[in-house]
């Protein structure tokens, strides 16, 4: 691809933002829309989870097919191809009779979703070939995150509270279409310089393994840890993830490249994508629940509610993207993992969120703590990697995203779900929900114990001679990889500031 001028590569981010902003605001608008949403369809906790989860399980299964699939027939062909799918998923959403067909049309939605974060996220690594550009655009790229946050609940209780929950899902369509029209008109085309084969055996054992756990981690507290459905798709999920391990290594062009966790940096951003994403799954699901279903308050009041945490996240992921620019990920990684530990142990020993004040301490640490660790995630996963490979270095960054929400809303439910049934008590009881809910905030707490203790270990100078060696292992000679090694040494560099 040819070096565009400065003016066209803000207009490539502000439509890669915009697939960013229209999945992000699904999530947050829909976990706002639950309550609602479980009266109307009379779903249990456990429906409640899976209309979240049967879309980031999708999405997580299909990440690294998609990123991989950019690579090798045009990222902006299948950036279109997600734009379409995402946009008719949310509209059949919409449309939805029944818990069945949403969560049936919320997998179609995850088909289309899985092509446009790595992909745009690949698109932006390939636009932004200076490090300290790149990682300045990521921070914006974060701070959609933050936007979509402060958005999402409030434009979604206000939709809930006056046209209903299936209004949240209207949204998508016009930025859906303006998005495909824009990127048919502004985005070139590119392509790794080597097409990468598929992997059906890796995708089929990757969908086998994130959904049989899920599954087993969300019916558990309905059928028992040891009933034998549980204990089959247990034992399912565990030979998958053997299979992955034995099969991956010995394919020229694997779905996975476990190459790339040679790089300590790489491997830590993956656990601090799964720690962080599964604490914020686990936050907005109980906060919701809580906000409206315990203290009462409507979908729009809960949603202004969580202003403060989406306020901090918007303010300080682009402060995170510059700082990863200028000093590397170590810093922002400490501060999220601390800010976000210490609101889990607010919310779990302190029960926090019984008071107002509390509360709101709590979810703006939580903000301040997430709103610090996407950058460092994104920034470390692709600075290290062969443009060449760029979607599917991008796309594990992005399945790790997804995979922890889903373990956090499937592990903090299921938790939630336990501790309700054990206490006979119902979701409308303040002291029995405050009490079933408190496990879920100890595994917050211990989301953000291991962002911090996984950020130190993975952002000094072992970790930077790592990352150095899996950049030489991996270039390409004769594909323009070689290029990547200084910039990959020198964000390598950077983490040991």
């Amino acid at each position: 691809m040819s070096e565009l001028s400065h003016r066209r590569r803000m207009l490539v981010l502000a439509i890669c933002c915009m697939s960013l902003l229209i999945v992000s605001l699904d999530t947050t608008a829909l976990n706002v829309a639950l309550p609602a949403m479980r009266r109307e369809l009379d779903a249990s906790v456990a429906g409640m989870q899976w209309t979240i989860d049967a879309y980031t399980l999708v999405l997580a299964s299909l990440l690294m097919l998609a990123g991989s699939t950019a690579d090798r027939i045009g990222r902006r062909k299948v950036f279109m191809a997600g734009l379409v799918l995402f946009t008719l998923g949310s509209a059949l959403c919409s449309l939805a009779p029944n818990l069945e067909a949403l969560i049936a049309f919320r997998m179609v939605q995850a088909v289309g979703g899985s092509m446009l974060n790595p992909v745009a996220m690949s698109i932006i690594t390939n636009t932004f070939t200076d490090p300290r550009e790149r990682a300045r655009a990521i921070g914006v790229w974060g701070g959609v995150v933050g936007i979509s946050m402060a958005a999402g609940p409030v434009a979604g209780g206000l939709l809930v509270d006056s046209v209903g929950w299936r209004s949240i899902f209207w949204v998508n369509l016009p930025v859906g279409i303006a998005a495909l029209l824009l990127t048919w008109r502004y985005v070139p085309e590119s392509r790794a310089h080597r097409a990468r084969r598929p992997d059906p055996v890796g995708q089929l054992l990757v969908i086998t393994l994130l959904g049989s756990l899920t599954y087993a981690i969300i019916e558990t507290p309905q059928k028992g840890w040891v009933s034998a459905e549980i204990l089959l798709f247990a034992s399912l999920a565990a030979a998958s993830l053997a299979g992955l391990l034995v099969y991956e290594p010995r394919r020229a062009d694997p779905l996975i490249d476990l190459r790339f966790f040679r790089s300590a940096p790489f491997s830590g951003a993956t656990v601090i994508a799964v720690s962080a994403f599964a604490g914020l799954g686990g936050f907005l699901f109980l906060n919701t629940l809580y906000l409206q279903d315990v203290r009462g308050l409507s979908a729009l009041e809960a949603g202004l509610y969580t202003l403060p945490m989406a306020a901090m996240v918007c303010v300080l992921a682009p402060l995170s993207g510059r700082l990863v620019a200028a000093r590397g990920p170590r810093i922002p990684l400490l501060v999220a993992g601390c800010a976000m530990a210490v609101s889990g142990l607010m919310l779990a020993a302190f029960d926090a969120e019984t008071g107002t004040v509390s509360m709101f301490a709590a979810y703006v640490l939580f903000g301040l703590g997430f709103g610090m660790v996407n950058a460092p995630i994104t920034n470390t996963a692709v600075s290290g990697m062969p443009r060449s490979q760029a979607g599917v270095a991008a796309a594990v960054a992005s399945t790790s995203r997804q995979i922890g929400q889903t373990l956090g809303v499937a592990v903090i439910g299921a938790a939630l779900a336990a501790g309700m049934s054990g206490a006979g008590s119902s979701a409308g009881a303040t002291d029995g929900f405050v009490a079933a809910s408190r496990p879920g905030w100890w595994i917050v707490t211990g989301c953000g114990l291991c962002v911090l203790l996984v950020g130190a270990l993975s952002s000094g100078r072992w970790a930077r001679d790592t990352a150095r060696r899996t950049a030489e292992r991996l270039a390409e000679p004769g594909t323009g990889d070689m290029d990547a090694l200084p910039a990959a040494q020198s964000s390598a560099a950077r983490t040991s500031s």
